[in-house]
């Protein structure tokens, strides 16, 4: 029998606290393939906590994607309240590694704390922010507890929920709906994601459906303009980039690859892995794929004669893009959900996803509706679509302008956010 005052957050809690000893195990068994696991321990208990002048904004995004989504959002807030500071936190090093080289000196960062109420207090105690920014639907339930002790508003933004999410989370409705209904504001994408959210328990006046901000992306001339300049070292030809793959991916992709080679025997892949602790043991399957193989980390320069560049380095996709005639967009041939598909339609590109794309399942059925993208469920597919852009100009044009042109036309959702920003600041 529970007693009486023990609530479910304080099962939560005491869960975690049990859950700690295989958390710090899980993050050396990581370390073995990313080092950087390894380090900073100290910021994920809250043990170092950010020097930052406080009553500034304060912005969570879990890992790359997020932050990505993010970084519109970060460049306007930095305009618009210079006079406020700016911390960003994320839990993996990959995201901590792409907020240092997209604004260092600009903002201040951290590893946001497991969600233990003393790391939390303490944490928040130190930062005292005027305002928490959560990226996506990153629910925390004792941080959003402490918040709303603190009075500290809490905007949900860009925030998402599929059919799948939103099963799970009524399985733990419970515990969740106080969290959800503590939130100042949930910046939803679409109606359909606000309808599941009110299923669980939000207050109607709190959702409000502003669009993805990830439309809002910035494509600037100079981003166009490298890409033109390193397209030239490639030569005249078709250029196909395989962006955000993961493991079981990489092997289907190199099959259709060279079985596209056949038939346009200069066809160019660039192949970009997700996660940097894969880099190697991709690059050891791109080797043996193919002996005409370089490595942009190592510098290698990509020219007439290599058939495959691995993109092995941070922060550089959409130059990558930039550079690339064809796009497909992995995490999609295994089921992790898929990644953003709007980067290369911005672009102009033709987008190529597999069947697993629950998690941008709106845009992706979109981007299929306006014949700006095709869906694939096999190699066999993926080759076929591939080659037939490749022999295909027009084609290839006319997909990718409706793509850019359906970006376009979406974009706003940023300035729609602003808007909640400045009335909860």
């Amino acid at each position: 029998m529970i007693k009486k005052g023990l609530n479910l957050r304080a099962l939560y809690s005491i869960l975690l606290y049990l859950l700690m000893p295989f958390v710090c195990l899980r993050l050396l068994w990581r370390g073995r393939r990313a080092p950087a696991y390894w380090q900073r321990w100290d910021e994920r208990f809250a043990f170092t906590l950010p020097k930052i002048a406080p009553h500034g904004i304060w912005i969570h995004a879990v890992s790359v994607g997020e932050f990505q989504a993010a970084q519109p959002l970060i460049k306007a807030l930095l305009t618009q309240y210079p006079e406020l500071s700016i911390l960003i936190t994320t839990t993996t090093p990959t995201g901590s590694a792409r907020v240092q080289a997209s604004f260092a000196g600009q903002v201040s960062h951290v590893y946001l704390p497991y969600d233990l109420p003393i790391a939390m207090r303490r944490f928040v105690k130190a930062v005292q922010p005027r305002l928490l920014i959560l990226m996506e639907t990153e629910l925390w339930v004792n941080l959003l507890h402490i918040c709303q002790q603190h009075e500290i508003p809490v905007i949900l933004a860009n925030a998402r929920l599929s059919a799948r999410s939103a099963a799970g989370y009524q399985r733990v409705v419970k515990l969740i709906r106080p969290a959800l209904q503590s939130l100042h504001c949930i910046a939803v994408q679409t109606t359909e994601e606000a309808a599941r959210f009110q299923q669980l328990g939000v207050p109607a006046e709190i959702l409000k459906v502003i669009g993805s901000i990830k439309f809002d992306l910035e494509v600037s001339p100079e981003l166009q303009r490298q890409g033109q300049l390193l397209r030239q070292q490639f030569g005249e030809r078709i250029v196909w980039i395989a962006a955000s793959t993961h493991a079981g991916e990489d092997e289907i992709i190199l099959e259709a690859f060279q079985q596209i080679r056949v038939q346009v025997p200069n066809l160019l892949l660039i192949l970009v892995p997700r996660h940097p602790e894969r880099f190697n043991a991709v690059a050891i399957i791109c080797k043996q794929s193919d002996s005409q193989f370089k490595r942009r980390s190592l510098s290698e320069i990509a020219n007439l004669e290599t058939a495959i560049y691995l993109g092995d380095t941070m922060g550089e996709l959409m130059l990558l893009f930039a550079a690339s005639d064809i796009a497909f967009i992995g995490g999609s041939l295994v089921p992790t959900g898929g990644h953003n598909l709007l980067e290369p339609a911005a672009l102009g590109l033709p987008v190529i996803f597999g069947e697993h794309i629950f998690n941008f399942k709106e845009i992706s059925q979109r981007l299929l509706s306006e014949q700006a993208a095709v869906k694939v469920h096999n190699m066999q597919e993926l080759a076929n679509q591939v080659l037939g852009y490749a022999q295909d100009a027009a084609l290839r044009q006319a997909t990718g302008a409706r793509g850019q042109a359906f970006v376009e036309k979406n974009r706003g959702a940023l300035q729609r956010l602003l808007k909640l920003i400045s009335a909860a600041v």
